[in-house]
C-alpha cells in the first residue's frame, strides 16, 4: 500500500461513509497532498514514519507563511488521515500526539441592516434581465443564511411550500454539510425575488442549453451558477453599494444569525436555520450581541463608569 492509494481510499471513505461535501474533500486533499509532497521529499514511506516527521512536516508548512489556522486545518487532515490508517491497515499512527494551536477567538462581522438593503438593491440594474438573478442570490444569502456552496445546489422544485398550523408556509429545501437536509422559511422579500427571476430571467437562461439543468440559479449559458460567479455577484454588488472589503457570501450569513438574535430569537431556532451540529458553533454570534448591549450600558447608564 503506498500513500496515493490508501489517500484515495480515504477520500472515497469521506465521500461515501460520511457524507462530507465535495468542497470538503477537496480540501482534505489540497492538504493531504502537501503532506504526500513532503514525504516525497525527505524520502519517507508514509506507514512508517515517526512522530517527529510530522513536526517536520508541521516546520514545512510554517516556513511556507501559511496562517496557524491552515496549519490546523493540515494538520486536522492529516491526523483523520492516520487514524483510518490505523484502523484499517493497522499501521502505527504517527500524529497521535500532535495538537492544533490556540487561535485568538474572531467575532463574526455582520452588516448593518441598511447596508444589507443598499447591498441587494445594487444588484438590480436597469434593463439587464441577469440582476433579478443577482437580486435573488443575494437576497437568499441574507434571507436564508444559507451558504453560498448550498445555494448554488438548489434545484428549482427545492423552492416549495410546508403545511403548518398557520397553513401552507413558503421553505427553501437546503442540503448542509454531511447531506444534511433542513427547511428554511422564506419571507415576503425573499420570495418575491425569486418569482421575478423565474418569470423574467431563468426560462431566458434555460433556453440557451437544451439540456438545461434543474438548477435554480444558472448563467448565461443556461448551465449551473458556478460559486466563482456567485461570489463575483456578492463582490459587485459591494462595490457598488460602497462596501468593498466588508462583504462577502459568508458575512451575509453571519449578518442573518446576528440579526435574528438581536431580533430575541432563540439560539436554537437559530441553530437549526444555519444547519450547526451543535449549538456551540452558534454560539459564537451571541458574543456580538452581548457585545452591543455591554456598549449600550457602558454609554447610557449613569454609573457605568
Amino acid at each position: 500500500m503506498n500513500f496515493e492509494s490508501a489517500l484515495a481510499a480515504y477520500l472515497d471513505h469521506l465521500r461515501i461513509e460520511r457524507g462530507l461535501s465535495n468542497n470538503s474533500i477537496a480540501a482534505y486533499r489540497r492538504d493531504l497532498t502537501k503532506f504526500g509532497d513532503f514525504l516525497t521529499g525527505t524520502a519517507s514511506s508514509f506507514d512508517a514514519i515517526s512522530e517527529q516527521k510530522i513536526v517536520d512536516f508541521e516546520v514545512a508548512l510554517k516556513s511556507n507563511d501559511l496562517s496557524l489556522s491552515s496549519i490546523n486545518r493540515a494538520l486536522s487532515a492529516l491526523k483523520g488521515f492516520y487514524q483510518y490508517c490505523e484502523r484499517e491497515y493497522h499501521i502505527d499512527n504517527p500524529s497521535r500526539e500532535s495538537s492544533s494551536h490556540r487561535l485568538a477567538r474572531k467575532l463574526p462581522k455582520a452588516l448593518t441592516v441598511d447596508e444589507v438593503s443598499r447591498l441587494i438593491a445594487s444588484g438590480y440594474q436597469e434593463g439587464d434581465i441577469s440582476s433579478y438573478r443577482n437580486c435573488a442570490l443575494l437576497e437568499l444569502l441574507y434571507s436564508t443564511g444559507a451558504r453560498v456552496s448550498e445555494l448554488i445546489d438548489l434545484s428549482v422544485s427545492d423552492v416549495a411550500k410546508t403545511m403548518t398550523s398557520d397553513g401552507e408556509v413558503p421553505v427553501i429545501r437546503v442540503r448542509g454539510k454531511g447531506s444534511k437536509e433542513r427547511l428554511v422559511p422564506l419571507g415576503s422579500f425573499a420570495l418575491k425575488a425569486i418569482e421575478d427571476y423565474l418569470t423574467r430571467t431563468r426560462p431566458t437562461y434555460a433556453s440557451k442549453n437544451s439540456q438545461s439543468e434543474n438548477a435554480l440559479f444558472l448563467n448565461q449559458r443556461g448551465k449551473r451558477l458556478s460559486r466563482q460567479s456567485a461570489w463575483q455577484i456578492v463582490l459587485d454588488a459591494a462595490e457598488k453599494s460602497n462596501l468593498t472589503g466588508k462583504v462577502s457570501p459568508h458575512v451575509l450569513r453571519h449578518s442573518f444569525a446576528t440579526h435574528l438574535l438581536d431580533g430575541g430569537a432563540d439560539i436554537r431556532v437559530v441553530q437549526e436555520l444555519l444547519g450547526h451540529s451543535s449549538v456551540t458553533t452558534t454560539q459564537i454570534y451571541t458574543l456580538v450581541t452581548i457585545d452591543k448591549v455591554r456598549e449600550a450600558y457602558s454609554t447610557a447608564h449613569p454609573r457605568a463608569r
